[in-house]
């Protein structure tokens, strides 16, 4: 079981997401930004070093949004969902897609099987 955390960070009802590079698990699909905790992490350290190494940008860590387990069958994770704010501006250092996406627009984006609950959460929401 892999630990998993990610950053949902909203700027005026749009959400910042990027999309998987080729080669890696899930290669293409949109996410929010985060990645594996290693070990002795806490979640908000790790969200902040993942953050830091994919975007160039620190976050202020909020509240946990929503907490699944997923078997993708080749690897079964445990998503952290946190709510953060930016504490910096974001910039791709990985060569990955970057872009915010309007709250109703998240359905149309292709997101892993394990972020569906999430998704219809937030684009049927008005809020975090």
């Amino acid at each position: 079981m892999i630990t998993v955390v990610a950053a949902v960070l909203e700027r005026d009802g749009h959400f910042l997401v990027t999309r998987r590079l080729a080669g890696v698990h899930l290669a293409g699909m949109w996410e929010f930004p985060g990645g594996k905790v290693d070990p002795g992490e806490t979640h908000a350290t790790a969200l902040k070093r993942e953050l830091q190494e994919e975007l160039d940008t620190d976050v202020d860590v909020g509240q946990l949004l929503f907490d699944t387990t997923h078997d993708y069958g080749s690897v079964a994770v445990r998503l952290f969902f946190y709510a953060c704010g930016l504490a910096g501006t974001p910039r791709p250092l990985l060569g990955q897609e970057m872009r915010w996406v309007a709250r109703r627009d998240l359905v149309l984006l292709g997101f892993p099987e394990a972020d569906a609950e999430l998704i219809k959460r937030l684009a049927t929401s008005a809020a975090l």
